[in-house]
C-alpha cells in the first residue's frame, strides 16, 4: 500500500474528519499535499476561537509539531495546525479537535447591561448560582428572564455576532436536550461574550459576523433545549483557557439594577 493511500484510509476512519458537523464552531479539515496530509482548523464563527488539537492514536506517523497543540483562530479563518507523514505501511492516527469560543486572557470591563426583553413583561427566574441549571462554571453567573414565548430579544450591549444557532424545536427539563437550544453569542469589544439562549425556532434574526447595536432586536424568546418553560437565559462569558467561564455582571431594569444574586 502506498504512503498516500495509507493516509487517505486513516482519514476515512476518523468521523470527526470525514463528516464535519455544521453545528460545531470549528471544523477539522484534512488536505493532501504530496505524500503528506495537513490538518487545518476552520473557524466558522464571527469571532476568535481557541482550539486544541490532540491525538487519541498516533503510531508510525511523523508530525511536524508536538501534540497536544493549541492555537487561537481569528474570525472565519482557516489555519494549518499539523502536517502528518506516514513512516511505513503500519501507520495509524486518530485526531481530535476541541474548540472554545473567544480568545483566552481577556479582561471584561465593568459594564451595566441593558435589559434584553421588554421592561414591562418579565419576571426574574433563576439568578446567579441558581439550583436548577446555574451550577457549572459556564452558567454559574447567569440570569433567566421569564417571559411569554415569542417576546422580542434585544441586544444588551453593542457587539459582533459570533454564532447564531437555530433550527431546534424541542425543549424540556431533560439534560439530554442541553445542546439543542437555539442561541446567539455576541462578542463585545473587551473580548467578553453575551449568550442569549432557548430562543424560538425560526426566530433568530442575525447571522455570524453581523454588527449589532444596543437595543436592536436579534430574536424571540422560546423554550428550546434544557428548559422548564419559556424564558431567556442570559450570561456573560470569557474564555478561561479552553473552557467557558461565566462572570458576574450588572443589569439595569425599570426600577434600577436587577437583584441577580438570589
Amino acid at each position: 500500500m502506498s504512503r498516500g493511500r495509507l493516509l487517505a484510509l486513516l482519514l476515512a476512519l476518523s468521523p470527526a474528519l470525514a463528516h464535519p458537523q455544521s453545528g460545531r464552531p470549528v471544523d477539522l479539515v484534512m488536505v493532501r499535499q504530496g505524500q503528506s496530509w495537513v490538518a487545518y482548523a476552520d473557524n466558522r464563527l464571527g469571532g476568535p476561537v481557541e482550539v486544541e488539537l490532540s491525538a487519541t492514536e498516533l503510531t508510525g506517523v511523523i508530525t511536524d509539531a508536538t501534540l497536544p497543540l493549541r492555537h487561537v483562530l481569528p474570525a472565519r479563518q482557516r489555519v494549518a495546525m499539523l502536517r502528518l507523514t506516514a513512516e511505513g505501511s503500519g501507520g495509524r492516527h486518530a485526531l481530535q479537535l476541541d474548540a472554545t469560543p473567544g480568545a483566552p486572557g481577556q479582561v471584561a470591563r465593568d459594564v451595566v447591561y441593558s435589559l434584553p426583553v421588554d421592561e414591562s413583561r418579565f419576571e426574574l427566574g433563576q439568578g446567579f448560582h441558581g439550583g436548577f441549571s446555574h451550577q457549572d462554571e459556564a452558567n454559574r453567573y447567569a440570569l433567566d428572564l421569564i417571559v411569554a414565548e415569542g417576546t422580542p430579544v434585544l441586544a444588551a450591549r453593542d457587539g459582533v455576532v459570533m454564532q447564531a444557532i437555530s433550527g431546534y424545536r424541542e425543549g424540556g427539563a431533560d439534560r439530554a436536550l442541553a445542546a439543542r437550544a437555539n442561541q446567539i453569542r455576541i462578542l463585545h469589544e473587551d473580548g467578553s461574550m453575551a449568550l442569549y439562549a432557548h430562543l424560538q425556532e425560526a426566530a433568530v434574526y442575525v447571522n455570524a459576523g453581523d454588527e449589532v447595536t444596543l437595543g436592536q432586536m436579534i430574536g424571540r424568546t422560546g423554550n428550546t433545549g434544557f428548559s422548564s418553560g419559556p424564558h431567556l437565559h442570559f450570561s456573560v462569558q470569557v474564555n478561561g483557557g479552553m473552557r467557558l467561564v461565566s462572570i458576574p455582571f450588572r443589569m439595569i431594569g425599570p426600577d434600577g439594577l436587577l437583584p441577580l444574586q438570589h
